[in-house]
């Protein structure tokens, strides 16, 4: 029975090892979403992105007339506000500022289920029904999941914007990668509401 057992788990560990590739990219591509894109009222860039890849991705599809503008979304930062951040680069990589609004996120707005909540409010007041949904590759689903569940009234239409680290067929290859697939399933897993 043990000998059997044994037998077994090495058959399993072996498989596993064999098909680790495949496996470890379904995983990643559990954490996304990339929805056909349709024009919209407005874009939402969701704050968080270290990287700039949101916000330029979101000027992309004002640009190309996809959105009217962009709607940026941060918390309050050491030197700033991180919307105004975000807006400044995006300007200095050649997008108008006529692209984006700036929305300044609260204190106690410190999650993606409340910042959907809060997003979504400040767009049901200024009339918007459908928005681009724009947040990094890797938070993608769980973006979209807590902003259709928070505001049922509205057409999200989620875009990934690219990471430099996460790619779902390969994040186990970098450090950063690992970090990434880890804290997002993390949160996945631990946030509550969004449905």
């Amino acid at each position: 029975m043990l000998i059997a057992a044994l037998l077994g788990t090495t058959v399993l560990l072996v498989l596993a090892y064999a098909f680790r590739a495949p496996l470890l990219s379904s995983l990643g591509r559990a954490l996304t979403e990339h929805d056909p894109l349709e024009k919209a009222d407005c874009a939402v860039v969701f704050g968080g992105d270290e990287y700039g890849t949101r916000i330029l991705k979101a000027g992309q599809l004002v640009r190309q007339g996809y959105a009217p503008y962009a709607l940026v979304d941060g918390t309050p930062g050491l030197i700033g506000h991180e919307s105004d951040t975000m807006i400044q680069y995006a300007e200095q990589q050649g997008y108008p500022r006529s692209f984006f609004r700036a929305l300044f996120l609260p204190e106690g707005v410190d999650s993606t289920s409340t910042e959907a909540r809060y997003v979504g409010s400040q767009l049901k007041r200024d009339g918007i029904k459908s928005t681009l949904l724009v947040t990094s590759n890797y938070h993608t689903r769980r973006a979209a999941r807590f902003m259709r569940a928070a505001n049922p009234w509205l057409k999200v239409i989620v875009i990934g914007a690219p990471d430099p680290y996460f790619s779902p067929e390969g994040w186990w290859k970098t450090r950063n990668g690992k970090k990434t697939f880890l804290l997002e399933w993390t949160k996945t897993i631990s946030e509550p509401g969004g449905g």
